[in-house]
């Protein structure tokens, strides 16, 4: 059984100043569960999370995620202005990007971040626009089937991200000839994934090709980016990952390979680092009464548009009824002129009445942040629920004038 990390008395407290449908944030529960990750990774010394801002682009988590020695990792001119807005720079920063417009490798060599290389051919473009670091970093794409235990976890093949393993040792001469010193390697092979064994499998895989690489070319490797792919349990079925084992098995892995090299670890976990500890909140409006059982609420897919666009499952407490017996089913369903604006299908739950409080679960990463303003709807609040009890606003909702705002070319909408 899920539990929420809020209570309705307090939704319904934050409800009365910040009216619903508002995300809210478990300042404990992101802390502990980072603190958890650092110690399942204090074997390397070198070891940093670089959070994924897309996953979440917060000021204020991300400065408390910095607070406790975490990094960024910046896809985007506007996350990178973000980064610099809040004092990250240099190896705080990990900038991975592709198709990458040209003042943004600018922008991330100003600010001296990692910057990590989707293409060969982007050799040559950065050259061009930017000049070429002294360290750099390369996205691989080993191809085929990512396969652990028979089952395949992705297909790197369809994938249009990074480069071929014959690329990958061309790169590193070419750079090396434009005065790299220091290289590091990244590789995303499979999303949220269950368990503990993707990534010391991962790991294996790019610590083998760094130990050839090095071979190869005499190139000085600093680092080792898994980035993301761990994943949380959306289910109340599910259990969560044992990071600690997790970060054995890619000790073990190391020790095997890379034993004394110094290399560090990077990691990318953006849903599991805040997935679990965000929540969509969202009120009960309408029923309707046809074929199925529906109940309206008056958040929608633009306010969380996972289920809609992936089918993917969130739980939902009704809260106060956290204890009630399950007997109705019901889809519960937003406001969007989209069949598909459905946050729960055939989904049993304690009866719901008018104003009862639904508490959509880990929305913490890939929630606001995927958020649209279709139907001319506008996005929600975020409130961070501090450790004491209290609350903070830290992001308003929009208002229409927002809305308006870049139509104030037309006289009509000339303030």
């Amino acid at each position: 059984m899920k539990k929420c990390f809020i209570t309705e008395e307090k939704a319904r407290e934050i409800a009365s100043r910040y009216p619903t449908p508002y995300y809210v944030y478990d300042e404990k529960g992101i802390e502990d569960n980072f603190k958890e990750l650092l110690d399942a990774f204090s074997w390397n010394k070198g070891f940093k999370e670089f959070f994924a801002v897309k996953a979440t682009p917060n000021p204020v988590l991300l400065k408390l995620l910095r607070a406790m020695g975490c990094g960024v990792d910046c896809s985007s001119y506007t996350e990178l202005l973000m980064a610099e807005k809040l004092g990250f720079s240099g190896d705080e920063i990990m900038f991975s990007s592709n198709e990458t417009a040209p003042e943004e490798y600018v922008l991330a060599k100003k600010l001296g971040a990692f910057i990590n290389l989707d293409d060969i051919t982007h050799i040559d473009f950065l050259k061009e626009v930017a000049g070429i670091p002294e360290r750099i970093c390369m996205r691989y794409n080993p191809g085929g089937d990512f396969t652990l235990n028979n089952r395949i976890m992705g297909t790197p093949a369809d994938a249009k991200y990074g480069m071929t393993r014959t690329q990958l040792s061309e790169a590193v001469r070419r750079l090396q000839a434009e005065g790299v010193k220091e290289f590091g390697i990244h590789a995303f092979l499979a999303s949220n994934t269950l368990g503990s064994d993707y990534y010391p499998a991962l790991a294996e895989v790019l610590f083998t090709t760094v130990k050839e690489l090095q071979e190869e070319t005499g190139a000085k490797f600093i680092f080792v980016n898994l980035s993301g792919g761990v994943g949380i349990p959306y289910r109340p079925e599910q259990e969560k990952n044992d990071i600690r084992l997790i970060g054995e098995g890619v000790r073990k892995a190391y020790e095997k390979t890379l034993a004394g090299t110094g290399i560090r670890i990077f990691t990318e976990m953006g849903r599991y680092v805040l997935g679990p500890y965000g929540m969509l909140i969202t009120k009960a409006i309408h029923f309707k009464h046809i074929y199925k059982e529906y109940v309206g609420v008056d958040a929608c897919a633009a306010n969380l548009m996972r289920p809609a666009i992936y089918g993917a499952y969130h739980h939902i407490t009704v809260l106060g009824k956290e204890n009630a017996p399950c007997n109705k089913v019901y889809d519960v369903v937003g406001s969007l002129c989209e069949n598909s604006d459905k946050f729960a299908v055939d989904r049993s739950l304690p009866e719901i009445e008018k104003g009862d409080l639904l508490a959509i679960h880990d929305a913490g990463a890939h929630g606001y942040s995927m958020g649209y303003n279709y139907n001319g709807k506008l996005r929600s609040a975020e409130v961070l629920l501090r450790k004491d009890g209290s609350y903070e606003l830290i992001r308003r909702a929009e208002t229409v004038d927002d809305y308006f705002a870049t139509f104030d070319i037309l006289p009509e909408f000339k303030k």
